[in-house]
């Protein structure tokens, strides 16, 4: 994979000790930039809040745990996608402290797909389990990425139900993304890494520890656009993910459940607390639709194109015979699938380029996503 420029600069601020998300948000903010810090004074970085011991943790980072993740981005499909990258999940970068690096194994161009969460129970019932993949599988076929945690339970039914349907998933992760947590979703994983992605904020090697969970929950909601509770107990780790996508200004939504069954208690509270009841996965889809096209006309004016997008429309956008990055992309792709790596060295475009471009070449119906990160002309 490209390594991103300057990565070790970004490799020694995201493993730096006693930084996290916050504090780089506070460099970024008050330096001018998310790497300003190389350049800047002690005093500059104490001013923006910087302990003594991390800023000799910049100063002097641990260039063998650096040299590891470097090793770790060797393979085509492992991904360091930092701040100031396009591929940089856009919802997530609208949150407060969004981490300043996620490590990705898998299709990176998901990250910039409209997105919505599964979260649930770890002991879900049988019940549960059938709504977390037919949800899923819906919300599959209507375009969007599925997003959840790898976790067992409904995390783990809702990215079976997204892979059975075809479409991607992303599962975010609470350890290093060559972690797998259990350790029995390990074919689960290896699966979504060839039809989706796994992402972290931790580097590799990261072990599994209660205080890495709850940012892994922060970062499924900041990445999609609404969250949905599948069943959950009153003391679910799964409130706290609704409870932070509210917080962000994104949508929750709950099944309901039987007053008899203790893993409904949790809906039934968010319900009351105003998340929105949903007893079919196209309520979501008619929700968020306006948002997902919202989403990707961000992605359209980032590339200056001026034709507004729609999840369900194929009108042609002229602009694009018009465009020879686009007529270079469309060369690169041939009618059988073919890997997003190969379209990006075929057509001598960047990754963030090729990846948000084929987005907007889906929208419009001129090509046609694989399972794998592969892509096909429409006929």
């Amino acid at each position: 994979m490209p390594v991103p420029a300057r990565a070790r600069d970004w490799l020694a601020l995201c493993l730096a000790p006693g930084i996290g998300a916050r504090r780089a948000a506070r460099l970024n903010e008050g330096l001018g930039g998310p790497l300003a810090w190389v350049g800047a004074s002690d005093k500059a970085l104490a001013d923006c809040g910087l302990p003594a011991t991390a800023m000799r943790a910049l100063r002097h980072p641990d260039n063998t745990q650096i040299d590891a993740c470097l090793d770790w981005l060797k393979p085509g499909h492992h991904w360091l996608v930092t701040l100031d990258d396009e591929l940089y999940p856009p919802l997530l970068r609208q949150i407060d402290d969004p981490p300043p690096c996620l490590f990705l194994a898998g299709d990176p161009g998901l990250l910039v797909r409209p997105q919505v969460a599964i979260v649930g129970s770890r002991g879900a019932t049988r019940g549960g389990l059938d709504h977390a993949a037919d949800f899923a599988a819906t919300l599959a076929r209507a375009g969007f990425t599925v997003t959840s945690g790898l976790a067992a339970g409904i995390d783990a039914r809702a990215h079976e139900g997204c892979l059975g349907a075809g479409g991607p998933t992303i599962a975010v992760v609470g350890t290093g993304p060559d972690i797998i947590y259990p350790a029995r979703n390990k074919p689960l994983a290896l699966e979504i890494v060839k039809q989706g992605a796994i992402v972290s904020p931790f580097p590799p090697g990261t072990q599994p520890r209660p205080g890495n969970f709850p940012a892994r929950n922060r970062l499924i909601s900041g990445m999609s656009l609404g969250t949905l509770v599948v069943e959950a107990s009153l003391r679910s780790g799964s409130l706290i993910t609704a409870r932070l996508a509210s917080e962000q200004g994104r949508e929750v939504f709950a099944i309901p459940g039987s007053t008899h069954n203790p893993q409904a208690r949790g809906c039934h509270a968010l319900i009351k607390q105003g998340a929105r009841l949903v007893e079919g996965a196209e309520e979501i889809v008619e929700a968020l639709a306006p948002l997902a096209e919202e989403l990707a006309g961000s992605l359209k004016a980032l590339l200056d194109l001026d034709q507004p997008a729609d999840l369900d429309k194929s009108e042609t956008v002229p602009h694009m015979e018009e465009d020879a990055d686009y007529r270079a992309l469309l060369d690169a792709i041939g009618y059988d699938p073919t890997p997003i790596d190969q379209i990006i060295g075929r057509s001598e475009l960047t990754t963030a380029q090729v990846s948000s471009m084929l987005l907007i070449m889906e929208l419009d119906g001129r090509i046609t996503a694989h399972p794998g990160g592969r892509y096909s002309r429409s006929a």
